[in-house]
């Protein structure tokens, strides 16, 4: 059985991977299951969950991967329709259930941030000394012709979570100013870049280092250096008492400033009120939940879900 997987560079190009391609009469006939999922989980959801739902419900699989707020407001507005969502942390999940089109979400898998590097870069040998823990991470950073990648906080959560865990690590480190030192203003334009897109511009060398989740560097076979759990967002029993206190605004489209603060680093899926094959997406949950979909997380870097479901 053949497959089609999409994977987007960014919400205009996601809006037109949807449109349904010409396909043999045997393969149209098979039910689609649609799944929009947070970028950085490309190589799991097409490489790994993808394939295994497709042969396992015997459906056409087709995998559309993008920040996670943006889909989010993509679904809510109409403009794509998927079967099931996978979101890193909470917030897309609530804003799909304050549209009324999804009711619980159930926790999957979970991650944390790191600072991952090319090994083309000509600073790898510094990162290389930051990740055996013989110089400072935050100081490789702030080296002079350093081209440091990350995704836009507008409509991505890891674009957000780099902001707090620079923030965090102001504290952490006693370094004053260090997040604008190391990211620039938070929107930055010149270090923002679609998520599907970050990592291969770092395996391809046209970044030094970027923002990472553990779980799709590890996917992308890519060095990294590890940070401290004060400030890699790995622990939800730190939110309120730790993670808690890195708050930064930030302006939206419509010309509002939102004040953010931390959310979980939980991967959350959910079943679409609308879906058009709510059965297959019921299985790809199950398949997800169930001790070979767990297996399947961590042989492509993921941790053990955390917290309960998302009513």
């Amino acid at each position: 059985m053949r497959r089609r997987t999409l994977t987007t560079l960014g919400l205009a190009v996601a809006l037109a991977a949807a449109l349904p391609m010409t396909m043999p009469a045997a393969q149209a006939a098979e039910p689609v299951l649609a799944v929009a999922y947070a970028g950085s989980m490309g190589a799991l959801m097409d490489k790994g969950l993808g394939p295994a739902i497709a042969r396992q419900a015997q459906v056409q699989y087709q995998g559309q991967g993008a920040g996670a707020f943006g889909l989010a407001h993509l679904i809510a507005a109409g403009q794509i329709r998927p079967d099931v969502f996978v979101s890193i942390t909470p917030g897309p999940i609530e804003v799909l259930q304050k549209a009324g089109l999804i009711g619980t979400a159930v926790p999957v898998a979970s991650t944390q941030m790191v600072i991952a590097y090319s090994p083309k870069s000509r600073f790898a040998k510094d990162f290389e000394a930051a990740a055996a823990g013989q110089t400072a991470w935050y100081a490789v950073l702030q080296q002079a012709g350093l081209r440091f990648g990350r995704t836009d906080p507008v409509t991505d959560p890891q674009g957000r979570n780099i902001v707090f865990t620079m923030l965090l690590a102001e504290r952490f480190y006693k370094q004053p100013g260090l997040a604008a030192k190391i990211l620039g203003k938070v929107q930055n334009q010149q270090q923002i870049f679609t998520e599907p897109s970050l990592l291969s511009r770092l395996e391809s060398g046209q970044l030094d280092a970027t923002s990472g989740y553990l779980s799709a560097v590890i996917s992308h076979k890519l060095p990294y250096v590890k940070l401290p759990v004060q400030i890699n967002l790995s622990d939800p029993g730190m939110i309120r008492d730790w993670y808690g206190k890195a708050h930064f605004n930030l302006e939206l489209p419509n010309g509002k400033t939102d004040r953010l603060s931390t959310q979980p680093l939980v991967f959350y899926a959910a079943v679409l009120n609308n879906a058009r094959n709510p059965q297959a997406g019921k299985a790809l949950i199950q398949l997800m939940t169930s001790a070979a979909g767990q297996t399947m997380f961590r042989d492509y870097g993921y941790s053990a879900p955390k917290g309960g479901d998302l009513q």
